[in-house]
């Protein structure tokens, strides 16, 4: 079997680079009993007939080889894949393939990285310029070759500028202010006397848990649209101390607010929460003066809203904000009145 019918031997592997699967593609093209070829007899000094585009890309390699035959060669390459394509832009890369390997190496040799992209981008921009290159002009392939260096540079430039990774691994940042975790947030809101206690556990049931409001009205012996109002009012005083606090928050360092401050906060509303002790106190933990907040679902001075539908209240507990004696944030508490 000759070699031209022979099957050759490299193939498509999985971690090839672009520049090997274009040489296999081109070895395919090149190979049996009818290799894609052009007339020689429009080339000055091409034997007359069929011309195989891997002796092609020999003769014009030869340092003999008159300039003028190159650009002829190159225009019709040129032509037959703005034409045809497929096969024929193959066959221009494999022909053209000294060429771009010589760019892809000296790209990619001092690049610490991985040189995929490299090889990608410089057969990427020659294919590219093969569409756009002017026939009429002498050294087609040079202004080819030049393309095809400009892209796997910016490639280099482009992968050169991006950032470096700073330390090992992989690592998560915080997000621009305002953030946190919605608990962390209903924490310091309760730690800033902007809602309650109650009002938190509220919006955080009803919000962020799958606790409808029938369900938290159940748990509280109220209407669901007394829930519905009492929550809208704890919500609106929520946003205007969220508003008001972002800009503090964005120049906020990170030893004034750690995650140690958050999470404190966070056990101060759960503790609040599970006790109900008359007149709970919750305090901030950022370093700021403590302050005292009264659990109450609603800031006016009656029993309303989820506190006791205006009924009397019980006798008045010791508190330092508030005659009203608070309400537990599910269930009942004894010797407190409920609505039916």
């Amino acid at each position: 079997m000759s070699s031209r019918k022979a099957v050759p031997r490299s193939g498509f592997e999985r971690d090839d680079m672009p520049l090997d699967a274009a040489r296999s593609a081109f070895e395919w093209l090149v190979t049996g009993p009818r290799p894609v070829s052009v007339d020689g007899r429009l080339f000055p000094g091409f034997p007359l007939r069929r011309v195989p585009l891997d002796e092609v890309r020999d003769r014009l390699l030869r340092r003999r080889c008159p300039q003028a035959v190159r650009d002829a060669v190159w225009a019709h390459l040129v032509l037959l894949t703005r034409t045809e394509g497929g096969a024929w832009t193959v066959g221009a890369v494999g022909v053209a393939l000294p060429a771009l390997t010589s760019i892809a190496a000296t790209l990619s040799a001092r690049f610490a990285d991985n040189p995929t992209d490299i090889h990608a981008a410089v057969l990427a921009g020659f294919v590219a310029e093969l569409g756009a290159v002017d026939l009429r002009r002498p050294r087609i392939m040079l202004r080819l070759r030049w393309a095809a260096y400009r892209a796997g540079h910016a490639c280099v430039r482009e992968a050169l500028d991006a950032p470096v990774p700073s330390g090992h691994g992989f690592h998560s940042m915080l997000p621009p202010p305002p953030w946190g975790h919605p608990d962390f947030v209903l924490a310091r809101a309760v730690a800033e006397r902007a809602i309650t206690a109650a009002e938190a556990e509220l919006i955080g049931s009803t919000r962020l848990e799958s606790v409808s409001l029938a369900a938290a009205a159940a748990a509280r012996g109220l209407s669901r649209e007394a829930v519905k109002k009492a929550r809208r009012r704890a919500e609106h005083r929520l946003l205007a101390y969220l508003r008001d606090d972002a800009p503090d928050t964005a120049h906020t360092g990170p030893g004034e607010d750690d995650p140690a401050s958050r999470a404190v906060d966070t056990v101060t509303i759960t503790n609040a929460a599970e006790h109900a002790t008359p007149s709970p106190t919750v305090t901030g933990s950022s370093g700021r003066a403590a302050r005292k907040s009264a659990v109450r679902m609603s800031p006016r001075g009656r029993f309303s809203g989820v506190q006791g539908c205006g009924r009397t209240p019980v006798s008045p507990a010791h508190t330092t904000s508030s005659p009203e004696s608070p309400q537990r944030l599910s269930g009942s508490t004894p010797g407190v009145p409920r609505c039916a």
